[in-house]
This record gives C-alpha cells, structure tokens and sequence, in this order.
C-alpha cells in the first residue's frame, strides 16, 4: 500500500552551480524521518574528500507502519553516491526499493543535477533530476525568509524556501548553507518532516 511517495523527495535533486561551503566540516548530515509525531525512519548524508574532489553517499531507510498491528504498510530504502571534481558531477549511481518496486541509475554529469538537497545553491535551479529514475522535473522557488527550526537538541537560524512544480518541498539551509530541514506532504495528505540530529 502506497502510503508516501515518501522519500522520492530526498532523491530528487536540482541543476545548479555547486556550492563547497555547503559542505558541513563535520563531513555528514543525519535526519530522523518523522510522520504524524512518529520517528519512521532515517536519512542521511556522508561527506569524503577535499572541496575540489569529493564524494556523497546518500542513505534513506523508512518503515511506515500500520497502528496497533505494527506490520509494515510501507517501506522506502535508497542509497546513492555522487561523485564530485571541480565543482561539477562526474557520476552518480543509485539503488532504490520503492516498497518493493526496485529501480536503478547510473548516469553522468549530463542535463540537470542530481537532487540530493543538500547543496544550497539548488535553489536557484528551474529544473531537477530524480535520483531514483533519471526523470527531469521543472519547478519554481520562492524565498520566505529566515526562522528558526526545531533540530534534535534545540533550534537553528535558517533560511526557507519553497519548491513548488513538479517538485512539492520546503527546505531549510543553515548559515552555512548546510541543509537544515525538510517537509513535505504525502499522498495520505499526512506531513513529513526530516529533523536534523
């Protein structure tokens, strides 16, 4: 049962210039996953190499379950990696179990980028490519400002902007253009949200 097209999301990603400062000193990203006040899962990023030759492991693992039974009414596990030089991908390889339907991809630095969400600069993209099929989506964006977002452990100052198209998300990058947060809604019209640790 196809609860969420929930984490396409995550692997959906946007052309546009890459950005090195982006890339958080810590060298990783981790969410928890959260839907209707529950942790479902987790998501996050893997940071290696220098600015001007890097790569990304991207990792999403999601279990929606039904209530009272606890059995699996759906389940989302993606894994991608992304390699970077000099500011433009050179590859990008993605495995996906979309709840049983598989999907793989391969593809090169070739039309728009790959859509991890993570580099900031994304937003200042018209087109994106779905990490899980290679398809090409255009949207809009619009800036709404600075708030502050709950994370694990307190809350940060970030920027927000809405993605609107083909793609629905909100997204949150910190000061220093690291991703901070992301919600969107699902089929169920149900709210999901990726909580930074």
């Amino acid at each position: 049962m196809r609860i969420l097209t929930l984490i396409t999301g995550l692997a959906i990603a946007f052309a546009a210039p890459l950005n090195a400062a982006s890339i958080p000193a810590s060298g990783q990203l981790n969410f928890d996953v959260v839907r209707k006040g529950k942790d479902i899962g987790d998501h996050s990023y893997r940071f290696s190499g220098s600015p001007g030759s890097f790569s990304v492991t991207v990792s999403t693992d999601v279990i929606v379950r039904v209530p009272l039974i606890r059995i699996a009414a759906y389940r989302f596990e993606h894994s991608s990696v992304e390699i970077w030089r000099g500011g433009e991908l050179q590859t990008l390889v993605s495995t996906t179990n979309d709840d049983g339907t598989p999907h793989e991809l391969n593809t090169g630095n070739q039309g728009p980028l790959p859509a991890s969400l993570w580099n900031g600069d994304i937003v200042r993209s018209g087109q994106l490519m779905n990490t899980i099929d290679g398809t090409i989506m255009s949207v809009r964006v619009a800036d709404l400002g600075s708030e502050n977002v709950p994370v694990n452990g307190g809350n940060l100052n970030a920027h927000h902007y809405r993605i609107s198209g083909g793609l629905e998300r909100d997204l949150w990058y910190d000061e220093n253009g690291n991703l901070a947060r992301v919600a969107f809604k699902a089929e169920d019209g149900s709210t999901v949200t990726y909580i930074r640790k």
